[in-house]
């Protein structure tokens, strides 16, 4: 597999510049996630990468090979669309194969990888069907097979679980997992789904407006995000915000805003020195939230809804006039209107600059 690597790449269409110089490495045998919301330019990356789109400027890197200039065919990857894509009149074992036949590959050679990919993905007994008779999973899975049968380098997914129902998406999540597992090849894999990003990817790139905000592991993106962005697009329910300002007192620091006065840890106090009096936007996840009001700092918030999941509610509340998630065990223990105090620990409180952004 290759090392690919993104040099300056942009993209523009006339005077619309959709994709800024963009510099970005894949290692070999990465599964790499690209995430942001619509219109970020994670999808236009990726069929830049596919040969797809030109690209306007710089150049895209297989081990320093450039290969802007190749057709997609001479590129040896492999693309799932989101719309699956399959030829209608084709069974299911002539649409998997349909590349290899262009190819010219052997028959013999061409039943065994078709039947091998089809018993991986648990779609064996449809091969003599027609997409028509599939259901939404079991065509995706074939788009799937249809990639995996050409045995490419590196495979492409562009929102490949976007029209499955939610329970259809957790069980695709899982496989698509085993698949990675399985398979040593490079996975690069477009979402707008945090969930799928987390679970999924190896390393995941965060974009916005066609700028990489960050990129890392799931768990340092969670635990560490570099901008506002990054610390509210990956999580789900988001991260809450809010606008206050610094303020030492007796060499303490305080996050201070209408409704809410929370002590910030020694150690960021100490990192933060000279940040006083300055206008910030504290962050606190919905899980981070504890019901006992002594550990950290007290929160008075009132509850609006609560919505009941089970093992868990997420619960919107109101502090300062601003919509707070919750999340706690079991069942709200109230009612709309109800006041409730929940204290907010020292370590998991964040603090962003409000002009730029970024992490203090």
């Amino acid at each position: 597999m290759p090392n690919i690597v993104f040099e300056k790449v942009e993209k523009s269409y006339g005077a619309v510049q959709v994709l800024p110089p963009l510099d970005l490495s894949i290692d070999d045998g990465e599964f790499t996630v690209l995430v942001g919301p619509s219109g970020c330019g994670k999808s236009t990356t990726l069929r830049i990468l596919a040969g797809l789109e030109n690209l306007s400027g710089g150049e895209i890197y297989f081990d320093e090979r450039p290969i802007s200039a190749l057709a997609p065919k001479e590129r040896d990857v492999a693309m799932v669309f989101q719309d699956y894509a399959l030829y209608p009149h084709m069974n299911i074992a002539r649409n998997m194969s349909f590349a290899l036949r262009l190819q010219r590959v052997p028959a013999a050679e061409i039943n065994k990888k078709v039947r091998g990919v089809a018993e991986m993905l648990n779609i064996a007994h449809l091969l003599e069907r027609k997409p028509a008779e599939l259901s939404g999973g079991q065509r995706q899975r074939v788009a799937m097979g249809r990639a995996l049968v050409r045995d490419a380098s590196t495979f492409l997914f562009d929102e490949p679980l976007s029209n499955l129902d939610a329970k259809l998406r957790a069980k695709m999540r899982i496989e698509l997992a085993e698949m990675r597992n399985a398979l040593d090849k490079n996975m690069v894999y477009v979402t707008h789904d945090q969930i799928e990003a987390m679970t999924l990817g190896d390393r995941i790139v965060v974009m916005s407006e066609g700028v990489i905000q960050q990129q890392g592991s799931p768990e340092e993106l969670f635990t560490r995000p570099a901008n506002k962005f990054v610390a509210g697009f990956i999580s789900s329910p988001t991260m809450n915000f809010f606008d206050g300002e610094l303020v030492l007192e007796k060499d303490v620091l305080w996050a201070r805003g209408t409704g809410f006065l929370l002590q910030i840890s020694p150690e960021q106090t100490q990192r933060l020195n000279g940040h006083a009096q300055r206008n910030v936007s504290v962050g606190v996840r919905p899980s981070a939230f504890s019901s006992d009001p002594a550990v950290g700092s007290p929160i008075e918030l009132e509850l609006v809804v609560s919505e009941y999941l089970g093992a868990q509610s997420v619960l919107v509340t109101r502090c300062g006039g601003k919509d707070i998630l919750v999340e706690i065990e079991g069942r709200a223990p109230g009612t709309a209107g109800t006041v409730m105090t929940f204290g907010v620990p020292q370590k998991d409180i964040m603090l962003f600059d409000q002009e730029s952004g970024g992490r203090l």
